[in-house]
């Protein structure tokens, strides 16, 4: 009775904190995208659901991220008081082991680890599919916001954009050329300026742009069988207006575009994957049926010397008889014109064999670094929910050593403990998409160096003996 009292102790300690670093964390997680993303998202007359419809569905990838950082800070101030108040030293007289006493938190992290796992795999995916598409949506609300510098865009039906320089506000353009497409009412002309500003007519769907200090290439249509023309003419100031009646915003089928590895399930993934992995096989033996070689008997040459210097054969008999050759094949042709083409023939065939192989290896490699990239995404879906599993392992002990249980001491314990593990999946992942690694060692190298540290501290508490005397 006396343990399950503690247990029920130990799981109250946990609820507060664990509550109050997932709110604070979502916080600051959604600060931070509203000071990257606000300036795309206001100014463009968005309906208010709009906007709180893209904010919540950012939360989801934000809650993967708190709830695992919450689940440790959470451990290290529980534990932390705990032994601050030194009742560990009680419950140890009293025949208790660690083990038993961060039992409960163990299963709730391991249970909070198979409900991260669903919600990764079922609700983060779509919710990252919408927001993908509802960003579509609102770039395309107004086409000044989407213009780079010494990018193309072609936003405008109609039109091709290119400018070298941008103002901050998007409304002043330098080094501006236009591509004006050919419709029924217009030729087709290319329009080039050395700044411009472009501004929204109130109360319409209409678009200006003022043109200065440039010129007008204009195709004209020239009579069968004449040269086409080009009408160079030169301009002051020049107008454009552009008609984004079609360009307000409106919500498409997120279902018509396309989904990536952010956007799928595992068994999506999977299947992909293994379909993937069929056209690799496909191409091997359609590379192996093609390249079927006859080796000849003969004295061989090298490699390089066929491909690039196979046999030399002489004009100089004047008869043109065949001449001797190291392939049995070729000295069976009675003139030298015939070694000859033979030759080219099957230089050739090489050649063409070699850039099979290339093309091919090619696409074996790309599709082998796909497989990574999902093999990548799958793995993480399980790796980041179990680490509230390896951050109770971690902190329960590291909070009773320490001996502090306030929360900021173990706020920065917890966020550089975190940093290690997030970098260790960032960087696990991009090594793993290159084929360095695999993706297994990339996306749980930080949760077996966290629990191997884990079950350490665990040994050091639990038997009192320091960690050297794992070596002695």
């Amino acid at each position: 009775m006396r343990i399950n009292a503690l247990q029920r102790d130990v799981i109250r300690r946990h609820v507060g904190p664990f509550l109050f670093c997932s709110a604070t964390i979502l916080f600051l997680l959604l600060m931070q995208f509203l000071i990257l993303y606000l300036d795309k998202i206001i100014g463009k007359g968005l309906p208010f659901w709009v906007i709180l419809e893209l904010i919540l569905m950012q939360v989801p990838s934000m809650v993967v991220l708190a709830v695992p950082m919450s689940v440790l800070v959470s451990t290290l101030i529980a534990f932390g008081q705990f032994s601050e108040q030194n009742e560990l030293t009680a419950v140890k007289a009293a025949g208790i082991s660690p083990w038993k006493l961060m039992s409960p938190i163990l299963v709730l992290g391991l249970l909070l680890s198979v409900f991260m796992a669903w919600f990764s795999n079922w609700v983060l995916p779509e919710a990252n599919f919408k927001a993908k598409s509802l960003f579509i949506d609102i770039r395309m609300k107004k086409p000044g916001f989407d213009l780079k510098p010494n990018l193309f865009y072609d936003g405008i039906a109609g039109y091709t954009f290119h400018a070298s320089r941008i103002s901050e506000d998007a409304d002043t353009l330098h080094d501006i050329t236009i591509f004006q497409d050919q419709t029924e009412k217009r030729e087709q002309a290319v329009i080039g300026a050395r700044w411009g500003i472009l501004s929204a007519i109130d109360e319409s769907s209409m678009l200006e742009l003022n043109l200065h200090d440039g010129m007008v290439f204009r195709y004209l249509a020239a009579p069968m069988g004449e040269a086409q023309r080009i009408e160079e003419t030169k301009f002051g100031h020049y107008l454009i207006r552009f008609d984004l009646s079609d360009l307000q915003f409106s919500r498409t089928n997120p279902e018509i575009r396309n989904r990536d590895d952010r956007t799928m399930s595992a068994q999506a993934m999977a299947a992909v994957r293994d379909s993937l992995n069929e056209i690799i096989l496909q191409d091997l033996a359609t590379m192996m049926e093609r390249q079927s070689l006859v080796v000849l008997r003969g004295e061989p040459l090298p490699a390089d010397s066929l491909i690039t210097t196979p046999i030399r054969l002489s004009n100089s008999d004047s008869s043109g008889a065949a001449v001797r050759t190291p392939y049995v094949t070729l000295n069976r042709l009675r003139t030298i014109d015939d070694q000859r083409f033979t030759t080219l023939q099957s230089l050739q065939i090489v050649r063409n064999a070699i850039a099979d192989i290339e093309g091919i290896k090619g696409g074996v490699q790309w599709r082998f670094e796909r497989m990574a990239q999902y093999l990548v995404e799958i793995h993480k879906k399980l790796a980041i929910p179990m680490a509230c599993v390896v951050f109770v392992l971690l902190g329960a002990p590291l909070g009773m050593l320490v001996r502090k249980g306030n929360l900021g001491f173990h706020a920065v314990l917890s966020t550089v403990l975190f940093t290690y593990y997030w970098i260790t999946i960032i960087q696990g992942e991009k090594m793993a998409d290159r084929l360095v690694i695999t993706p297994f060692v990339g996306m749980w190298f930080g949760n077996a160096t966290l629990a191997a540290v884990g079950f350490l501290l665990l040994y050091r508490l639990s038997t009192e003996r320091r960690l050297k005397d794992l070596w002695s």
